[in-house]
């Protein structure tokens, strides 16, 4: 049976060859630096508490987090350690796992403005690995 290709719902005509492995594709730009801290989130009248597992100018990656679908946008508010302010933005959903039961969420920041994307990389570049 032909694999449905989600975007459209057709069948998938693309042969096993010509399917790249998406985990293997670095699609980030940005650095990124590993952090645990607590992001509150805001979808509607509903609030989170999510776990970051790291961060980047771009966005940030919630670790065991039920995820919401691709695309949805949500309201962030964050504090980074050692940092005076909060960051407030709003983060729309770009990447879940492929198994639905599957935990965690890439979220790109969309409404990141200038003195939080300073801060944020001030932050990156002070605690980045070395290695990066």
């Amino acid at each position: 049976m032909a694999k449905k290709d989600r975007r459209q719902g057709r069948p998938d005509t693309r042969t096993e060859e010509s399917q790249p492995e998406r985990r293997k594709i670095e699609r980030r730009q940005d650095k990124r630096v590993p952090l645990s801290i607590w992001v509150e989130e805001v979808k509607g009248e509903d609030l989170y508490f999510q776990q970051a597992g790291n961060l980047s100018v771009g966005g940030v990656y919630f670790e065991r987090t039920i995820p919401h679908p691709v695309g949805t946008q949500i309201k962030l508010k964050f504090e980074l350690p050692g940092i005076e302010g909060v960051i407030e933005t709003v983060g729309e959903v770009v990447n879940v796992p492929d198994d639905p039961t599957g935990l965690g969420a890439g979220i790109k920041f969309v409404g990141l403005d200038s003195v939080e994307e300073r801060l944020i990389k001030e932050f990156i570049d002070e605690n980045a690995p070395d290695n990066d």
